[in-house]
């Protein structure tokens, strides 16, 4: 009886640690980061000889951002799969990579990223989350109903924006949109009834959700860079094993880079596609210098709301400087 006991005694500590992370993403089930995901788990759950795995909640079965982080806040979800948005009210800095018309190409990302990216994560740390990722989410274009070549033109659109996303609301609106915010899920059926005429997306994401089959055009102007991450409350996180922590980190840190670089793979693969379906719209250089105009009055606007510190904005344009001036 006694050597039960004990043999009880001794097991309490691996029982305590065990743990499912609950995880909820947007990502509809079947598509690659979400495979991605999956393979993740079952090696951390091999890793941890079964002390850890992921319970993955795919397609927003769980809700849109906001009721995500609700559930997540009270223990009923532990983490988050999203676009990088979804995290901004924890670091706001981590908006950097979504400034409008910051990027004129993916060299200038992925020069911009190998120095912002430990820096993005280690903001979310020192907030109280593990983030894993960025992943590549491909630039945004302008898909519309009606043709949008300039900035006038855009005004006249009914433009979907995502809803929470305080940021891109006050960028559009010193373009002198009026957005219409609205979850992700609702997105096609407002596109088929009218109600929005026009979204900002990457082609991958219009492909996979079906936007594109509602529109007619795509502007050829990179309205913004997008990325999603992976979230999990420090909370959470915290209370498994140091040696735990340490494995899980270590296979979601890999998943995450492979993932990273096949998403800008399918990025590329799904603007080719985009060609053959819509119109590509191409603006004179004088309405690119339009577009770059109100991106930079958007920026300042941001700063001066404190969506993001004039800190790491300079950051972003020494790094930009550096690399135009290498590449000249």
């Amino acid at each position: 009886m006694l050597r039960i006991v004990w043999l009880i005694v001794l097991c309490l500590p691996a029982l305590a640690s065990a743990m499912t992370l609950r995880i909820s993403t947007l990502y509809p089930e079947g598509t690659s980061v979400v495979s991605a995901l999956r393979a993740a788990s079952d090696e951390i759950e091999k890793q941890t000889e079964g002390r850890v795995s992921l319970r993955i909640f795919p397609g927003g079965v769980m809700g849109d951002d906001r009721a995500v982080q609700r559930k997540i806040s009270i223990g009923q979800l532990h983490g988050a799969l999203a676009q990088g948005g979804a995290f901004s009210r924890f670091y706001r800095d981590s908006q950097v990579l979504n400034l409008p018309i910051a990027f004129r190409s993916y060299d200038e990302v992925d020069y911009v990223r190998k120095a912002l990216d430990p820096v993005i994560r280690k903001g979310f740390r020192d907030n109280g989350w593990v983030v894993f990722g960025p992943v590549d989410g491909g630039f945004a274009y302008v898909m519309s109903q009606n043709k949008v070549d300039s900035v006038d033109a855009l005004r006249q659109q009914k433009l979907w924006l995502p809803a929470n996303d305080s940021g891109s609301e006050k960028a559009a609106r010193v373009f002198g949109v009026s957005p219409i915010m609205l979850s992700v899920g609702t997105v096609l059926t407002s596109l088929q009834t009218g109600a929005i005429d026009a979204f900002a997306a990457p082609p991958v994401a219009a492909l996979t959700l079906q936007w594109h089959s509602r529109v007619k055009h795509m502007s050829e102007v990179p309205l913004l860079y997008t990325y999603g991450m992976l979230g999990i409350s420090n909370k959470y996180f915290s209370s498994l094993t140091p040696a735990d922590q340490q494995a899980v980190e270590q296979i979601l840190g890999d998943a995450f880079a492979k993932m990273d670089r096949d998403s800008r793979e399918e990025n590329l693969q799904a603007y080719q596609a985009i060609q053959q379906n819509l119109n590509m719209v191409a603006p004179t250089d004088e309405q690119l210098a339009e577009w770059r105009s109100y991106a930079d009055k958007a920026t300042t606007q941001l700063v001066e709301d404190g969506e993001i510190s004039k800190a790491i904005l300079d950051q972003l344009h020494g790094l930009l400087t550096e690399f135009r001036g290498s590449s000249s």
